[in-house]
């Protein structure tokens, strides 16, 4: 078993520490490592031993016994009953009633009904690249939950509701817990009400007591110029209805889709292309003309004696860049397009050049290279 670290150490506190700088310490660390909030590995370790330190060194008898005989007393342990749940120290007090609503979601006092939001919705929309370059105004029709118009989304008939017999009416209940040597008070969601306050009666018939009715909607929205891929779009209110309808309603999320284009691939505001030409155009120079996303043509100029591999920028023909101004640019990859059969006539002249472009001297280096390795 590992040697149990100096409380002061562990509350990272002078052995001088004043009963507000001990409260201090112990409200930041236990912040930090709540098992409930933590997302620390080994939270849990962590928050049972900076408790275990707070109570003795909060406790004025304790603390000088601890500062006497440390961790082992004259009679084994100056802490009898230490560790066994002996202390009542209500982490609330300590922590605030604020710390607890953001764990469990909700006020602290348990003196009001939960008003819960309903969930988000993410939907996918695709458009195309030159959309993305313009800009647009989209229009589509969804179907989408909506809180049912004959219970007003309580989920019960004519909306006839009573008050949760266990909670009366509050939503929260108040239960304790023992947390190492701390009784914890948690105010949470009523667990038979699940946090609303009220009971149906009788369950509404066309939303089957859910609340929620399905209907076909016509969204508008705007895809700004230079929208990149998995940008969200959010319509607040338009997710799905609060729960018994009571809160506020979820929100509904947009995700943009990019359709694949026929040959420009994107790099945030570059667009990216390779160009297939023949060998004549490489040696020789050429210029092609392409119809492009911004209604202008794109004109590439292959100068003479390229190589396949070789890049050509053509600045400020990209996309609008999202952040900040401009354009991105262009880039063309040039490759050798390599045809899958010849006529007779073509084989001939190719023949004919061979002799001309091939590399010679290239080529005679490298069999007297194989010559003297040979030797």
């Amino acid at each position: 078993m590992s040697e149990k670290r100096d409380y002061y150490e562990v509350l990272g506190v002078a052995k001088d520490a004043t009963s507000s700088d001990l409260k201090n310490a112990f409200r930041s660390l236990a912040r930090k490592y709540h098992p409930d909030r933590s997302e620390e590995d080994n939270a849990e370790d962590m928050f049972k031993e900076i408790q275990e330190a707070y109570a003795v060194l909060s406790d004025d008898e304790k603390r000088a016994q601890y500062d006497r005989f440390g961790h082992s007393g004259p009679s084994g342990s100056p802490f009898g009953g230490f560790g066994g749940g002996g202390f009542n120290i209500n982490l609330e007090d300590i922590l605030g009633g604020d710390f607890f609503s953001n764990i469990f979601g909700g006020g602290g006092g348990g003196g009001r009904r939960s008003r819960r939001r309903g969930s988000d919705i993410r939907m996918f929309h695709t458009v195309d690249l030159e959309r993305i370059y313009r800009g647009s105004t989209e229009e589509v029709e969804v179907e989408l939950p909506v809180a049912c118009t004959l219970c007003a989304g309580t989920g019960a008939k004519d909306g006839a509701i009573s008050d949760c017999g266990d909670c009366s009416g509050q939503g929260r209940v108040r239960m304790r817990r023992q947390v190492g040597p701390f009784v914890q008070d948690v105010v949470r969601d009523c667990p038979t009400c699940d946090g609303t306050g009220h009971q149906i009666v009788e369950r509404c018939s066309p939303c089957r007591g859910n609340g929620k009715e399905i209907k076909t909607s016509t969204l508008r929205f705007n895809i700004p110029a230079g929208a990149e891929a998995g940008t969200r779009l959010r319509m607040r209110g338009k997710g799905e209805p609060a729960p018994n309808g009571k809160g506020e309603d979820g929100d509904l999320f947009i995700e943009i889709d990019v359709d694949q284009h026929q040959w420009f691939e994107r790099s945030n505001s570059d667009l990216i292309m390779s160009l297939p030409l023949g060998y004549s155009d490489l040696v020789l120079g050429s210029s092609v003309n392409l119809e492009h996303i911004d209604g202008k043509d794109l004109i590439v100029k292959i100068p003479p004696y390229s190589n396949s591999g070789d890049t050509i920028e053509i600045k400020k023909r990209g996309l609008p860049r999202s952040r900040g101004s401009g354009r991105g640019d262009v880039i063309v990859l040039l490759k050798l397009h390599m045809p899958k059969k010849v006529d007779k006539k073509s084989k001939k002249s190719l023949q004919e050049l061979k002799e001309v472009l091939a590399p010679k001297d290239l080529l005679e280096r490298i069999k007297d290279d194989a010559k003297e390795r040979r030797n």
